[in-house]
């Protein structure tokens, strides 16, 4: 009975993670697509390209939800920093860690909790 408990609990904490980092990666794109429209919708009412004082690319209106979700992808992904260090662009960052998430945790607990149940 306690021979299948820790592969179980490895691959419920790889979906969890998993999960907590594709809805960041999700919320992320849909706040940069929000914001993507305003400064069109901005740019075509003003007719300048200029952002107007206090408007800015990222929203300072973030839930706690939303912010909870955030900041523990932020913790999960944090042993990537140092892929993505070179790189300013927001996308190029959120994609890279999605990518490593998904293999390292995804993947990679996955293979280990197979692995363990095999064994055991």
């Amino acid at each position: 009975m306690t021979s299948g408990v820790l592969p179980g609990l490895l691959r419920l904490a790889s979906r969890i993670i998993c999960l907590i980092v594709v809805a960041s990666f999700v919320l992320f794109v849909v706040n940069q697509t929000s914001n993507a429209s305003k400064g069109q919708q901005r740019e075509l009412a003003t007719g300048s390209t200029q952002q107007t004082p206090g408007s800015s690319n990222s929203s300072n209106h973030v839930g706690t939800v939303h912010k909870t979700i955030d900041e523990v992808s932020d913790e999960l992904t944090s042993p990537f920093s140092g892929v993505t260090s070179g790189s300013k662009n927001q996308w190029v960052i959120h994609g890279a860690n999605l990518i490593l998430t998904l293999l390292i945790y995804g993947f990679g607990l996955g293979f280990i909790a197979r692995i363990l149940s095999v064994r055991t």
